[in-house]
């Protein structure tokens, strides 16, 4: 350690190791094209399987360059409120509970809520 002085190098930015006897991974450069004008391009190793498609920096989905657009998966519809309510009572329980709750609030029983 004598022999070779770190004083004046920046040792947490920069590194004493050289490149020298490194053998670099086989790439290759895949584009994407944005729906809004936007062109990507990574660098993927040759072994890697490339996505058909690439969220762009604007959020759009951009379509690998020669590639089909993949099939949308199947999705289920989106559980509102009132499927939900149907899964635990009939239209007809909901109806009785609301001439219920009507008649309590005529009545003056409930206060109404703001």
């Amino acid at each position: 350690m004598a022999s070779r002085s770190l004083r004046g190098t920046r040792i947490g930015s920069l590194s004493m190791e050289t490149e020298e006897g490194v053998e670099f991974a086989a790439r290759f450069q895949a584009h994407y094209d944005c729906p809004n004008g936007h062109t990507i391009v990574l660098p993927f190793s040759v072994e890697a399987e490339v996505p058909p498609t690439w969220e762009c920096r604007c959020g759009a989905a951009a379509l690998l360059r020669d590639a089909e657009q993949p099939e949308a998966k199947a999705t289920k519809p989106q559980r509102t409120h009132w499927d939900m309510l149907l899964e635990r009572r009939t239209t007809a329980e909901l109806q009785e509970l609301l001439d219920e709750r009507l008649e309590l609030l005529r009545a003056g029983k409930l206060r109404r809520s703001a």
